[in-house]
């Protein structure tokens, strides 16, 4: 039994390194095998997670061209970023000053950013009622008033159309007013440089009775008393201060004659300033003719063009109290010119900003524009003053909109010569490309911004662009915090009511020189017009309503017939036609059969500015 067992246990010996050695050879393939496999899944891991990375950046790039939900029912912009080369990277210098994508094109709305829906049923009409009294038969010949305007040319527009109210109040012949020549400008222009004093004189000759200069009684000169009345002085007012002063004196100088009437006033007595402010006013043949020029040079780059009053000279911004981010410098000299302004009371810029009284930068005018779908091929007039900070300043509106152009630009300097040591008459040939745009926008709602505004509403309704600066504001200096889709959706929520819309704002809310409301009539509509029809046999027309519903009502659009009221200048009238190049005007003689009776479908007015 032991040698048995001593037996087994050397073959148990000679089996165990043999089966040592398998196992090794095993355990080595075995090995290899995880090796390879480890070395494998080093290879493959960086491979899925790049693949895994790329659809990560699939979708976020999708989600990026996804337009944001729209709670406010307003039209959404769809933007082009299949290309690098349709994105601005844009350094913005306002608020966060992290760069923002800003996409080159405009939008897809097309047509609809140039007109305004329901602009065709408005139109202007200012005829007095068969009740108003002509100035003939109410004037004083013994009464005389005078005027001293004050401010640019269009804070003086504003009370020249004024005066002419006034005087009819008064009951007294008016004085071609005297124009400021002694405010910031210092232009000695007078009122014959800018106005043609013929066709106003002859325009309001049925209204009020208007002479160039004061008159000699017995050959003795005639020397007025001069007073100032209160700002917003209505028809009560003018009574218990003037008109004393009229029967005492005869001679009355109103000094420092700006918004010195109220903003309400009796409808005919509104319909007046509307005929002194749309029909009476025109600048002289030179102004018009210049203007002309350069509406016809913009039209010829581009059929629509926009057209920006760019309020940002040094005297305005340092007036205006607010603070736009050039540090300690723009302080210095900013507060150095308001010293100039002896009452002008400190204001604190954060205050001011927000509650909206800080004009728009160049670069957030840019911005805006943008969001509410102008791209980059859209042509821009900028009518303005020196721009404080120069080129600098204007640098990132010249990067969103490289079409930039300017009167200096577009006309020669011999050209301009007759015109240009005379800011008003600059300022004159603005208004007019303004005026003449497809679109006219602001960076703060000054005087020329208030004129052009009710002159284009009361015209037909042009598109005109007034910033929301109280909503806005936040939303420039949070801009880096939002993708570009969220910013344009913001911007264009808040501009609602600022377009320049029929109806958008309510009556007596505006100034009256930016909202003409007495002034401006609506066409009935289709529906309108079938319900109502049954109860017109009933209603004896009066001349507002045949006009409303007939007269043609945009100055871009109709041939507009004008009528001098004088009858010692043998009826003529102007036949005022705009073309798509520009203004081309006919002086053509003949009998106005139509115009003397308020009846005629035909406007019988100037429209030139």
């Amino acid at each position: 039994m032991k040698k048995t067992t001593q037996q087994h246990q050397p073959q148990l010996h000679r089996r165990n390194p043999n089966r040592i050695s398998n196992n090794s050879v095993l355990g080595i393939l075995q090995g290899l095998i995880f090796c390879r496999r480890r070395n494998l899944g080093s290879h493959l891991l960086p491979f899925f997670s790049a693949l895994v990375g790329c659809f990560l950046f699939l979708f976020a790039f999708v989600s990026f061209l996804s337009p944001p939900i729209n709670h406010h029912h307003v039209h959404h912009f769809h933007y082009n970023h299949s290309l690098l080369d349709d994105e601005i990277d844009f350094q913005s210098h306002i608020g966060n000053t992290s760069t923002f994508l800003v996409p080159r094109a405009g939008g897809s709305l097309g047509d609809e950013i140039w007109t305004l829906s329901q602009s065709e049923l408005h139109h202007g009409c200012s005829q007095k009622s068969e009740t108003f009294q002509d100035g003939d038969a109410k004037t004083n010949p013994e009464r005389f008033l005078l005027i001293v305007t004050s401010g640019g040319l269009n804070q003086q527009r504003t009370g020249i159309t004024d005066a002419v109210v006034a005087a009819y109040m008064l009951n007294s012949t008016l004085v071609i007013p005297e124009l400021d020549n002694r405010s910031y400008w210092k232009d000695q222009s007078n009122f014959s440089d800018i106005f043609d004093v013929d066709w106003f004189i002859t325009y309001l000759s049925k209204d009020v009775n208007v002479v160039k200069q004061l008159p000699t009684i017995d050959g003795k000169s005639l020397h007025p008393y001069r007073t100032r009345i209160p700002r917003r002085c209505d028809a009560e007012c003018y009574e218990s201060r003037v008109v004393p002063l009229l029967e005492k004196k005869k001679v009355v100088m109103l000094t420092k004659f700006d918004y010195r009437l109220a903003n309400k006033l009796d409808t005919d007595l509104q319909k007046l300033r509307c005929r002194a402010n749309y029909h009476a006013l025109r600048y002289t043949n030179p102004i018009q003719e210049m203007g002309k020029k350069l509406v016809e040079r913009m039209r010829m780059k581009s059929n629509r063009y926009i057209a920006l009053h760019l309020r940002f000279e040094s005297d305005m911004l340092a007036f205006s109290g607010c603070y736009f981010g050039g540090g300690n410098k723009e302080r210095r000299e900013l507060e150095e010119i308001r010293k100039r302004w002896e009452t002008l009371h400190k204001q604190s810029p954060d205050k001011e900003r927000r509650q909206g009284k800080c004009p728009l930068t160049p670069e957030e005018v840019g911005l805006m524009l943008r969001a509410l779908g102008y791209g980059e091929d859209v042509h821009i007039y900028v009518a303005s003053g020196e721009v404080y900070g120069g080129e600098d300043t204007l640098w990132p509106l010249k990067q969103l909109f490289p079409n930039f152009h300017s009167k200096e630009s577009i006309a020669t300097k011999e050209e301009l010569e007759p015109f240009a040591p005379y800011s008003s008459r600059m300022a004159a040939l603005d208004f007019i490309v303004c005026n003449e745009s497809d679109v006219f926008v602001t960076n703060n709602n000054g005087n020329m911004a208030k004129m052009l505004a009710g002159r284009r509403r009361y015209f037909g309704y042009k598109p005109t662009i007034r910033p929301n600066a109280k909503k806005l504001y936040r939303l420039f200096l949070d801009r880096g915090n939002m993708t570009w889709e969220e910013f344009a959706s913001r911007v264009r929520t808040h501009q609602i009511g600022f377009m320049g819309r029929p109806n958008e704002s309510k009556p007596g809310k505006d100034e009256f020189h930016e909202n003409p409301v007495a002034c401006i009539c609506e066409h009935f509509n289709n529906s309108r017009s079938l319900n109502e029809s049954k109860n017109q046999s009933k209603i004896k027309p009066n001349n507002q309503d045949i006009q409303a519903k007939t007269s043609h009502r945009n100055e871009s659009e109709v041939v507009v017939k004008e009528q001098s009221t004088n009858e010692q200048h043998n009826h003529s009238f102007t036949q005022h036609i705009k073309s798509e190049n520009g203004i081309r005007v006919e002086e053509l003689p003949r009998r106005n059969e139509n115009c003397s009776d308020h009846s005629d479908v035909k406007l019988c007015h100037q429209t030139n500015p």
